[in-house]
């Protein structure tokens, strides 16, 4: 049996063991529809459904395995059954409007706070 912090980290679904645990107290992490706190112990056939970002990725504990592997290895000790339709969710186009100022120019001006409006109310019409 493993820890379900150590099983994230090891399985690779977090960078440290830490973003694990944080995950797991806040929530983000449930097996079998409850939420689960870092200390849980996981056993082969629990569904893990991880929540990163705007994506919901769901796992299958193959064995339960307490050192990180390397990520050939991985699919020895988990299955990713995350649908595609979560995943196209990471290639979702973001639309971000940046103005671009030189850098230490200060606040914009009036007239540039208008030009900026302006844009923007274009950008609502559309």
């Amino acid at each position: 049996m493993a820890r379900l912090d150590k099983y994230l980290w090891a399985i690779r679904a977090f960078k440290t063991r830490t973003e694990a645990a944080e995950a797991c107290k806040g929530g983000r992490v449930h097996i079998g529809g409850v939420s689960a706190k870092p200390a849980r112990e996981v056993a082969p056939g629990d569904i893990l459904l991880v929540r990163k970002g705007p994506v919901q990725y769901t796992y299958e504990v193959i064995q339960p395995l307490e050192q990180r592997v390397g990520a050939a290895l991985v699919p020895q000790y988990a299955r990713n059954l995350t649908p595609d339709s979560e995943l196209q969710k990471l290639h979702a186009p973001v639309e971000v409007f940046f103005v671009n100022r030189d850098r230490g120019s200060g606040r914009p001006t009036k007239k540039e706070r208008r030009e900026i409006d302006r844009l923007w109310d274009s950008m609502e019409g559309e």
